[in-house]
């Protein structure tokens, strides 16, 4: 089983490592690439390497995906040394191929890239305490005002429409209409709950294209293990993952950022009892991302920001909603009605966040203008 995961000397034959292969190990909170940590002895000193294989199904084009990679990672290097910062714990290498490239595609067809491992670190899945919610937040809102100045038409869009609401409340619609799964009948209320928010998927969509929200960097997955925090320090030091790196707003990346780190509860949370919108962590993620991005973002942006974690959080419900409805053919499901117990509780931060509004652009604004 093992030989089948990757074949070492294949990969070795393509990459200058340095010292001697002995083992790897397995990194596996990941939910789209296959991750490895290669180990080498380099005369008594440990070398380690992270090797990915691409997940080309998702990914379909490899090519424009490491494009992307290669031009972000190398802008922040420089942005971190201009800073006096450490590119080597603050940042990611890409290592290229002996021929060049900065990916490889092995025998089978199978991509894969090798980048620095970042030693002394540690992620969290779920914020531990108010204080690492500031510092995920200051570590997301600095890969933002690093990246301000990025030139945004060298990006490739790697998955169209990855956070167009327009085009999701379309998919959604239609998922409702096609009813593939014949349950249309027993969510009635779960889907009249999108429906009744329709103005809402468009809202920002519409700011853009006024040219009145800015094209930005965006990560597309910020979630708090795509953290690296320093050991000792406790500090954000790299943000990882970054195969969704595309054009995008600033506001999707803070907003699905807090849909998942503002629940009080498990994503499939059965008793809705238990799911609130934690307006502690709202408010320690903001003062930490605030303090690293406010000078980069417009006031319009930051004026938005509450309401972008209602938006993230609708749409990530009514894609649930609409794979439930589809027969589950996107989302991997544990039992029947997996998707449907993700959709209620997502739909239960949405009205979370409607009814602490108010409080939420409160506390925002007062961060912003204590800057």
């Amino acid at each position: 089983m093992i030989a089948n995961l990757f074949d070492i000397h294949e990969i070795m034959s393509q990459y200058e490592f340095k010292g001697a292969y002995y083992d790897f190990s397995t990194i596996d909170n990941g939910h789209i690439n296959n991750t490895f940590v290669l180990n080498f002895d380099d005369d008594g000193v440990q070398k380690q390497y992270i090797l990915q294989q691409i997940n080309t199904n998702v990914f379909t084009d490899p090519e424009a995906l490491m494009q992307n990679y290669v031009g972000v990672t190398s802008f922040i290097q420089k942005k971190v040394i201009e800073a006096g910062g450490n590119p080597k714990r603050e940042s990611l290498k890409v290592y290229y191929t002996r021929d060049g490239k900065p990916f490889y595609t092995d025998k089978g067809g199978r991509a894969w890239r090798v980048i620095n491992f970042i030693i002394n670190t540690d992620t969290y899945n779920l914020p531990d305490n108010p204080d690492i919610c500031r510092k995920a937040g200051k570590a997301f809102g600095k890969f933002q005002q690093m990246l301000a100045d990025y030139p945004i038409d060298s990006l490739h869009e790697t998955i169209p429409n990855f956070h167009n609401t327009v085009s999701r409340f379309a998919d959604f619609q239609a998922a409702v209409k096609n009813d593939l799964s014949g349950r249309a009948g027993r969510v009635q209320p779960e889907i009249d709950f999108v429906l009744s928010r329709k103005k809402d998927c468009g809202v920002l969509l519409a700011l853009l294209n006024k040219g009145e929200l800015p094209l930005r960097v965006t990560h597309n997955d910020t979630k708090l293990n795509n953290i690296l925090f320093d050991k000792k320090t406790q500090e954000g030091i790299c943000v990882i993952d970054l195969d969704t790196v595309m054009p995008g707003l600033s506001l999707y990346d803070f907003g699905d950022s807090l849909r998942f780190a503002g629940n009080t509860a498990a994503e499939d949370e059965k008793d809705l009892s238990k799911v609130h919108f934690n307006m502690d962590v709202y408010r320690s993620y903001t003062e930490g991302y605030l303090s690293a991005a406010g000078g980069s973002l417009t006031e319009l942006e930051v004026y938005y920001l509450p309401f972008s974690c209602k938006l993230m959080t609708l749409e990530c419900g009514m894609r649930f909603l609409g794979d439930y409805l589809n027969g589950d053919t996107y989302f991997k499901t544990s039992y029947p009605d997996h998707n449907l117990d993700r959709c209620r509780t997502q739909f239960k931060l949405v009205e979370e966040i409607e009814r602490k509004y108010t409080d939420m652009m409160t506390i925002t604004q007062s961060i912003y203008n204590n800057l």
